[in-house]
């Protein structure tokens, strides 16, 4: 067995980040295992339960450069991207880079910004790069967004599109916090913000090997066809009005062979597959409405674990 990541790095990692997050492992487990494979991040609850402190303790734990933008419902596109500013010693345009220039970029509430604002992110989430009057611009690299927004049922939000959230590699829950895990949330606020404390344990350049290495994981064809079963099963079952796109199922191949190496392994199992279809697909199917009785995310979440139940597991 080849071992792809030192397992003292990744277990650092964690060790910080649950250092700021108490009692939440299997979500910062989900968060490392976005970032490692290359995709971008959705983090969905009610206010207060820790969605922007996960966001940056993840982006404090590399030496990468870093910038927080507050979504607000009269942000404007190049107040993300940036703008074209009239130079009157050169007498020429000269663009001037907004925040989006980063290698990780927390989307705050992003919900509570206008359609028109939220798309400009989806040529930077999807290809890297952004245009600006018919000139690009490339995004530096490693390069992640970690979105945070409250549910839709809370005012003054607009949902985002399904082609917005297709750009996600997963969506995940953060929830309240049990007794203990909330009381020794309570003590380490007491002196100081833990995430004050925290330090990186990689550099961009190491992000960067370690995103190609989880590329390298090796997957059976038999697995492949796995996943293209679930995949199908999605686009033609009754319980759901839209499946998932061809996006969504590189996102599933690239979270399974992320979930494999977290489990120090180079290839991957019919497990690492099933485990991360619901936090990678549930954001972006639209439950049927005979089928949804509850809120959509709970529906959806219903409805793929159906799905699974029905999809041969190769052995």
């Amino acid at each position: 067995m080849k071992t792809l990541i030192p397992t003292d790095k990744i277990s650092k990692l964690q060790h910080v980040i649950e250092g700021v997050i108490k009692g939440k492992p299997e979500a910062i487990k989900l968060a490392i295992i976005t970032l490692l494979g290359g995709g971008h991040l959705l983090i969905e609850d009610v206010p207060g339960v820790g969605k922007t402190t996960l966001a940056q303790a993840l982006a404090k734990s590399f030496n990468c450069s870093f910038n927080r933008i507050q979504f607000t419902s009269d942000l404007l596109p190049s107040d993300i991207i940036g703008l074209s500013i009239y130079n009157q010693k050169s007498e020429e345009f000269e663009f001037s880079a907004g925040p989006i220039f980063a290698n990780i970029i927390l989307a705050d509430e992003i919900n509570r910004t206008t359609p028109k604002t939220q798309s400009s992110l989806l040529e930077a989430m999807a290809e890297g790069h952004v245009t600006v009057e018919n000139k690009t611009y490339q995004l530096p690299k490693p390069f992640m967004v970690i979105a945070t927004q409250n549910p839709v049922e809370h005012h003054g939000t607009y949902p985002l599109p399904e082609s917005q959230l297709d750009r996600f590699m997963m969506r995940i829950h953060i929830g309240y916090p049990d007794a203990q895990a909330e009381r020794e949330i309570l003590r380490q606020q007491i002196n100081s913000n833990p995430l004050d404390k925290v330090e990186p344990v990689m550099e961009a350049n190491e992000l960067i090997e370690l995103q190609q290495q989880v590329r390298n994981v090796k997957i059976d064809d038999s697995l492949l066809d796995y996943l293209i079963r679930i995949v199908s099963a999605t686009r033609k079952s009754e319980l759901f009005e839209l499946g998932v796109s061809p996006r969504a199922s590189l996102a599933l191949l690239r979270a399974a062979q992320a979930h494999a190496v977290l489990d120090e392994r180079d290839y991957c199992l019919p497990d690492d597959i099933k485990r991360m279809v619901i936090p990678t697909f549930a954001h972006r199917v639209v439950v049927n409405s005979r089928y949804g009785s509850v809120r959509r995310s709970e529906s959806a979440q219903a409805a793929l674990e159906e799905i699974l139940k029905g999809v041969e597991v190769p052995l």
